[in-house]
């Protein structure tokens, strides 16, 4: 998965927490790749991801999942 066709821009696996995720974030949840479009901050460290389907998934403070994000090349 690329960004722009210059080249300027990567997608790279990184390890995510509830503290650590992104809007832009693509998880791959049941085989299915959800792009993150919206965070809300819930008690406990806890947040609500919505993806750009409009599905949410509620992330635990502790919960660590592998996400596709997109790097700038230098």
């Amino acid at each position: 998965m690329k960004a722009g066709a210059t080249g300027d821009a990567v997608a790279v696996p990184v390890e995510i927490t509830s503290a650590s995720v992104q809007r832009g974030d693509v998880i791959q949840i049941g085989g299915q790749l959800c792009r993150v479009t919206d965070l809300l901050q819930l008690s406990g460290g806890a947040k609500r991801l919505r993806f750009e389907s409009g599905e949410l998934l509620t992330v635990h403070s502790r919960t660590r999942l592998v996400a596709l994000r997109t790097m700038k090349r230098w």
